[in-house]
């Protein structure tokens, strides 16, 4: 919004005259809940991938699935103890609190602002964040993604992910899913989550 205030370049691209006034944010609010409520990503996804220049590309036989973490918009200032058991924040909107040396756990602790954020991380060493986890399905002959979806982060999130998204795809039998370590451990076996036949 602030760009377009001042750059002639985007005034033109979307056809505001220059001295026309810049919208106000909640336009944005309000057709991102639109797309949201009229799942128009997920529809235009499977019309692509129902064409048939781009069925014919599609390869069933290998696909790799991988996730990444998506951080929340929720502050960890925001996460409290489930039962109000800990100190109150300070004064403000985001009144901080002393948490130091406080263990937070998805069973005592959740986001007030955003309750389906969990903490996690990407790696030992890091830092947790407020999180969502998304996933995805390649096919490994053209590269093209062919499933995508977002769940909690949770501990098996990727495997459980891969194993539903592989289980509506129309792949051919056997065909196997390649994944990273950290998706096949915990007792599932490589070619259950693969779904090989």
């Amino acid at each position: 919004m602030e760009q377009v205030s001042y750059t002639m370049l985007l005034r033109w691209f979307v056809g505001m005259s220059m001295d026309a006034p810049v919208w106000d944010v909640t336009v944005f609010s309000k057709n991102r809940d639109r797309l949201l409520r009229g799942e128009v990503a997920g529809k235009w996804f499977a019309a692509v991938l129902a064409d048939p220049q781009v069925k014919r590309l599609l390869w069933s036989e290998h696909c790799s699935v991988d996730g990444t973490l998506i951080e929340a918009w929720a502050s960890m200032q925001s996460v409290r103890p489930k039962h109000g058991s800990a100190a109150l924040p300070g004064p403000g909107r985001t009144g901080e609190r002393d948490c130091h040396g406080e263990t937070r756990r998805h069973a005592t602790h959740a986001s007030t602002t955003e309750p389906d954020a969990r903490l996690a991380r990407t790696s030992n060493g890091q830092a947790s964040k407020l999180c969502h986890a998304g996933h995805g399905v390649m096919e490994n002959r053209h590269g093209l993604a062919v499933a995508a979806t977002t769940t909690r982060a949770t501990g098996t999130a990727e495997r459980d992910a891969g194993e539903t998204m592989m289980a509506g795809l129309d792949r051919a039998k056997p065909s196997t899913l390649g994944a990273g370590t950290r998706t096949t451990t915990r007792g599932t076996s490589w070619r259950r989550c693969a779904g090989a036949a």
